[in-house]
């Protein structure tokens, strides 16, 4: 069967409100006509994808997957969509993939100069697939943290960054000026990979609840500063590589040029 994309996102969109009466606002259709398409959807498909009651949606094992393969479904499908236009229009366009708090705006002002005819865009790219948006084709060059997948892309270090404790303010050791190791044995750590799909304000909002202390980059712990919140540097943590990532195929001069400028940038940041 062929894959209705507008279901797809008439799903997607529910999915994420978890509520019919939001999700259609947002899509400014009638929430009768949007409860259709989801069953529309659902019997095309064979399978359930929402529990509905009275107060609440919630997704199904099989709506659960489709949601995650949503989100890497529709973001390639815009892409490909703005390449076409991008091609008929004569227009060249350059977008980069960042990880969570590093910040590559400094490459990218260095780059327009040099090449004022160039559109440039970013994407986020997720922390536990980070290479997604090179493989899925949104973006053409990223600048992220190891480690990833780096089978059949080129790799250009750029730096490292330290780790620190994150943990509410309130906490014991967020009086201390440094950590070691040894001062977290006993402390509950939030597990990062069984809660790969949850977001950072999620995990910032954990940790301020008091579930537990988390390692993070320094600059995601900038990025995401808030006063009920603490880091501390940890001396002995194993700091994370920072790079630029580019598919070994792509060989564009654009590319190249932007390769160069960003890692001369970076490097000084």
């Amino acid at each position: 069967m062929d894959l209705d994309l507008r279901k797809l996102r008439y799903f997607a969109t529910v999915a994420e409100h978890r509520h019919f009466g939001r999700a259609a606002e947002q899509l400014y259709i009638a929430q009768p006509v949007l409860s259709r398409q989801i069953r529309s959807f659902e019997e095309e498909l064979g399978c359930t994808l929402l529990v509905r009651t009275t107060r609440s949606v919630e997704l199904t094992a099989a709506g659960k997957q489709l949601y995650d393969e949503a989100q890497q479904i529709l973001p390639s499908v815009a892409a490909a969509v703005q390449r076409v236009r991008d091609v008929d229009q004569g227009a060249q366009r350059l977008v980069v993939a960042f990880s969570p708090g590093l910040h590559v705006s400094d490459a990218i002002r260095a780059f327009t100069s040099r090449h004022p005819g160039v559109e440039t865009d970013v994407v986020p790219a997720r922390w536990w697939e980070p290479d997604r948006p090179l493989r899925d084709g949104r973006a053409q060059v990223g600048y992220l943290r190891r480690s990833f997948d780096e089978s059949g892309l080129r790799i250009v270090p750029i730096g490292h960054e330290p780790k620190v404790a994150c943990m509410p303010a309130a906490h014991p050791l967020a009086c201390r000026q440094e950590l070691t190791s040894a001062d977290l044995d006993g402390e509950r750590m939030l597990d990062v990979p069984k809660r790969r799909t949850s977001s950072l304000e999620e995990k910032f909002e954990l940790i301020a609840s008091g579930h537990g202390i988390a390692l993070v980059p320094l600059s995601v712990a900038r990025s995401y500063s808030r006063p009920d919140l603490a880091h501390l540097p940890v001396t002995d943590a194993p700091g994370i590589e920072t790079c630029l990532a580019v598919a070994a195929d792509r060989r564009e001069k654009l590319l190249r040029d932007f390769v160069d400028i960003a890692t001369a940038t970076l490097r000084n940041t």
